[in-house]
């Protein structure tokens, strides 16, 4: 019968050269793939990282979690809920450009996904001095409108139509609207950042 060859995988389980694969680490959750909001140590909102990035900032006490999800992640030693909203333990300056951007999402957020002609829910933009009588593209000019609202004013001012705006639009100012300016809000963020119950994630 013949010998194991010394120094094969047979005669040393243990070596690098085991066939036998090691038990890998547990999957991470699907809630590390989302996205969480990020305050600095004032509790001003900051930006959007990845869960994922929130957790390892945590572990690393960069952060603390502030909201947390229902799911969690698990390690070796520990659990951890996956942060939904985390602060930094330090306070980092940031400097923010002068302008909020002006976008058909912020406009929404702005009006509270609600026309300012009827109160109906928003379904688009409109100007309320029409473009083609030299309106501008700005935030005192731009509103949410509904589709039936934009249809009856198209190109006609609010005098012509004897309406009246519930309030002049403005700029809205703060790190968090430049932050809502390009993307969707989290129902659980709003506490954070000040915008109305009608804005949906």
């Amino acid at each position: 019968m013949p010998r194991a060859v010394s120094g094969s995988p047979s005669s040393h389980p243990g070596s690098r050269r085991d066939p036998v694969p090691r038990p890998l680490p547990p999957a991470p959750s699907r809630g590390t793939a989302s996205a969480t909001l990020l305050l600095n140590a004032t509790y001003e909102p900051l930006c959007v990282v990845s869960s994922r990035r929130a957790i390892v900032l945590v572990l690393a006490e960069k952060a603390e979690a502030v909201d947390s999800a229902g799911e969690f992640v698990h390690a070796e030693t520990i659990s951890l809920a996956v942060p939904v909203v985390v602060r930094l333990t330090r306070y980092v300056r940031v400097p923010y450009p002068a302008n909020v951007p002006l976008s058909r999402r912020a406009v929404f957020t702005r009006d509270g996904q609600t026309c300012v002609y009827c109160g109906g829910s928003a379904t688009s933009i409109d100007h309320v001095v029409p473009r083609s009588r030299g309106g501008t593209h700005t935030w005192d000019n731009v509103v949410a409108a509904c589709r039936r609202c934009n249809h009856t004013k198209a190109d006609r001012s609010l005098a012509e139509l004897g309406w009246k705006l519930p309030h002049p639009p403005r700029t809205p100012s703060g790190a968090a609207w430049r932050l809502l300016g390009t993307r969707t809000v989290d129902p659980r963020w709003r506490e954070w950042l000040g915008v109305p119950e009608s804005v949906s994630a």
